[in-house]
């Protein structure tokens, strides 16, 4: 790449990075505002609560149809188009005289943050050169550690001083501005090859992919079934208030960043090992949480590691699917958005039962029992699948990469 063209490729992951900010700004700042919205459009909390199952189950969908219907498309032209998107289905919210649209603004959100995710997150080897392609896509993902960290206090923020209405907003603004810079700063990148559903579903006969998706499921569900309950975690077990509660969500949400772009390095290194550690730790972490309840100081060290090693790994499943798939990273991508959608509702819905049943602890004893299951069965079959290339019965070879000035690389496990 010349130095223009490479200065021009990082402008553009800047544009996608922040696409991807606001997205998951978009789909977390409602969480806090539950309860305003309930009273204001007169439904039940747990009604309110469908706001947010629905835009992850809509994402779950669309990650596939999306990357099925746009495969011929300029990927320019349709990340700009879920930006559209995303402005429209939060200007819809906003201003929303019902539970009921409402509800279709957010599906349209979940349409958004699926698309996106299955074409955005891995369109930065098209726009930087193929050695710093972990990195531009570390800055990518680094979207949703910041989003996590901004939307909780930004929520509370606005529903103590003004309308739920206003986070809406706020997302509609900021996904304007990042629909600006993606039309000044997003060069062409041409669609490379059609992709049908049969080769979605041609990719789980693919050994490296099926491991991936298995693995991504295990620790997405581990997570939130133990994340979902964190602040009660707070509160009812360790015994801090509110404004405890807030920095110790700040905390885990600023070492979630630097853990996303020490991956970025690591990774490079590792991919397998990254993961592999990464879970482990997250599962050590989680298990000791209800142990160290007596001591604040000990809690936060533990949130410390959590939120370092869960920055990581996003990053580094979304880095194993990349090169799982034959067919090109977004195939990959596509299958890994629908499988973490589904593992997230069906984590936070195993969570919700351990609470209910056995109590704090035992989610997250639990949480930590899968995260360990999910590290075993990526290193045990990992390491005997340790090429991304299946064998010649399975599908085709891959094919090769190409920047956006024009030159080729194959990517590599």
């Amino acid at each position: 790449m010349t130095s223009s063209a490479e200065r021009r490729g990082w402008l553009g992951v800047t544009s996608v990075a922040l696409g991807s900010f606001v997205l998951v700004l978009s789909e977390f700042l409602p969480i806090g505002l539950l309860p305003a919205i309930a009273a204001d459009l007169d439904v039940g909390i747990g009604t309110a609560g469908l706001m947010v199952v629905a835009t992850g189950l809509v994402g779950a969908v669309a990650a596939p149809v999306v990357t099925v219907l746009t495969s011929r498309v300029d990927r320019r032209v349709v990340l700009v188009s879920l930006t559209v998107l995303l402005v429209v289905a939060d200007g819809l919210a906003a201003i929303a005289p019902s539970f009921g649209v409402l509800l279709v603004a957010r599906m349209l959100l979940g349409v958004g943050i699926g698309g996106f995710w299955a074409i955005g997150a891995g369109i930065a080897g098209r726009l930087v050169r193929p050695a710093a392609t972990i990195r531009a896509t570390s800055l990518i993902t680094a979207g949703v550690s910041v989003a996590t960290v901004v939307s909780l206090p930004l929520g509370a923020l606005v529903s103590s001083l003004a309308t739920w209405r206003l986070a809406f907003v706020i997302g509609g603004v900021l996904g304007l501005v990042a629909l600006v810079l993606q039309l000044a700063m997003l060069p062409r990148i041409p669609a490379q090859q059609q992709v049908r559903f049969a080769t979605l579903g041609s990719l789980l006969r693919v050994p490296r992919a099926r491991v991936g998706l298995i693995a991504a499921a295990f620790l997405f569900a581990a997570q939130f079934a133990a994340y979902t309950y964190i602040a009660p975690y707070l509160q009812d077990l360790v015994g801090v208030g509110p404004d405890t509660v807030t920095l110790a969500l700040l905390v885990f949400g600023v070492a979630g960043i630097v853990g996303n772009f020490a991956a970025g390095f690591t990774l490079g290194r590792s991919v397998l090992g990254t993961i592999s550690v990464s879970k482990v730790a997250l599962a050590v972490a989680v298990v000791l949480l209800p142990l160290l309840a007596h001591s604040v100081v000990g809690v936060f060290v533990l949130l410390v590691v959590w939120g370092l090693v869960w920055g990581a790994l996003p990053l580094g499943m979304q880095t194993w699917m990349s090169t799982a798939s034959p067919a090109g990273s977004e195939t990959g991508l596509a299958l890994f958005v629908t499988t973490i959608q589904l593992a997230i509702a069906a984590g936070s819905v195993l969570g919700g039962a351990a609470v209910s049943s056995f109590g704090l602890a035992a989610d997250f004893w639990l949480s930590g029992g899968v995260a360990v299951v999910g590290a075993i069965v990526l290193v045990s079959l990992g390491l005997r699948r340790s090429s991304a290339a299946p064998v010649a019965d399975e599908a085709p070879a891959p094919a090769p990469v190409t920047t956006s000035t024009g030159s080729v690389a194959v990517a590599c496990p």
